[in-house]
């Protein structure tokens, strides 16, 4: 825990504490995914849900964010004070295999601190419990330093590439689903789970074990939704799509088929243009369940929130965002970092992120857009103090 966050940390605790002890329990899941009509009753009670992708500024991948040696309290109090601070109310956030099964019971108190933390500023996070994205060998302990220059250059899969392609592993993997839904599974203060990030993204592979990769997702993915299910969630299931044509069930891949045919809430990701995100909407409106966009935002290739939030807005999507404080992610870079690193210079203009890592915004405009699209949030002038 770095110095300039421990004199806040007795502060953080003591909501966390009581928040714990008297969060409603929902009523139990039935196993089954969920019929259209009970997805949209849920939908209908939900204020509309704005947020963003949230990691700690001081975290470089999931592990950093919730390992014992590593977990920062304070930091996620005064950065999701940020959060509520322009009108957020929830924010998606990873976990990752492996702290389950080095530590369940460690690994449930941190995130029931987190989920304290995150209530107290009237936030229910999205978990993701699988992501196929980035380094392919994940591993606990101390992780190395953000590569210079380099976009997301310490994020990691779970499971990683050995685990996933391993049969043996999977009923560890069960273990793991089951564990934390089932200890979360009336849980009031989550909103909901995300199965599988971008399950068939072939990100952080090579070529040749790329087929396998996917072929074996895609035996997974079904199972993982299931394993969800049977710990009764009374929250709703979901896994983004993310490429492809979702207007054409028959083009779709096998991967997206799943994802749809599983989700009780649909989700998707969209880091394009504002006519694109509205088209990506229009495409997934068959599927009569609500729609949740849980990636967006990238200013340098179009998608901004001037253009994308009030199509959101229109259309009652939910939008959550990449990105909060910049920080040791490095996601203010663009994706061409990973062949060009920014070293001796930084980008004309940010890719991800709010705010800076003082805490003030990247952009004024936006921040107050999001406080007046949502009707939430802060004035400008008490910003500083909700930080502080």
């Amino acid at each position: 825990m770095s110095s300039r966050h421990s004199a806040s940390l007795a502060v953080a605790l003591l909501p966390v504490l009581c928040l714990s002890a008297i969060a409603a329990p929902a009523a139990k899941g039935n196993g089954e995914r969920w019929s259209e009509e009970k997805a949209n009753t849920w939908y209908a009670a939900q204020p509309w849900l704005v947020g963003a992708n949230f990691i700690p500024s001081n975290a470089i991948n999931e592990f950093e964010m919730f390992q014992a040696a590593t977990f920062d309290p304070a930091i996620n109090d005064r950065e999701l004070s940020l959060a509520e601070s322009v009108g957020m109310n929830t924010v998606r956030v990873f976990l990752q295999d492996q702290l389950w099964e080095q530590d369940p019971d460690g690994f449930k108190q941190r995130l029931n601190t987190f989920l304290g933390i995150a209530a107290k500023h009237h936030i229910r996070p999205l978990l993701v419990l699988f992501d196929s994205c980035w380094e392919t060998d994940p591993h606990l302990g101390p992780q190395h330093p953000p590569i210079p220059g380099v976009h997301n250059s310490g994020w990691v899969q779970s499971p990683g590439k050995q685990r996933l392609l391993d049969p043996a592993a999977e009923p560890r993997l069960k273990a793991y689903v089951t564990g934390v839904v089932g200890a979360f599974a009336t849980d009031d203060r989550i909103l909901g789970w995300d199965v599988w990030n971008e399950p068939d993204n072939k990100g952080g592979d090579v070529a040749a074990d790329e087929a396998a990769k996917v072929k074996r997702v895609d035996e997974l993915l079904p199972k993982a939704f299931a394993w969800a299910r049977s710990a009764r969630p009374s929250q709703p299931l979901t896994s983004g799509v993310w490429t492809g044509d979702w207007s054409h069930p028959d083009k779709e891949s096998a991967t997206t088929k799943i994802q749809l045919a599983e989700s009780d809430v649909i989700s998707f990701h969209d880091y394009n243009w504002p006519e694109m995100f509205e088209a990506r909407i229009h495409e997934l409106e068959p599927n009569h369940r609500p729609i949740l966009c849980t990636e967006y935002m990238a200013r340098g290739a179009g998608s901004t929130f001037d253009g994308t939030l009030p199509i959101a807005k229109k259309y009652h999507v939910a939008a959550i965002n990449w990105g909060l404080v910049a920080g040791k992610t490095q996601t203010w870079l663009p994706w061409d970092s990973w062949d060009h690193p920014y070293v001796r210079s930084q980008p004309t203009v940010w890719f991800h992120e709010v705010f800076r890592n003082d805490d003030t915004p990247y952009r004024q405009h936006e921040v107050d857009l999001l406080r007046e699209l949502t009707g939430r949030g802060t004035p400008p002038s008490q910003t500083a103090a909700v930080g502080n």
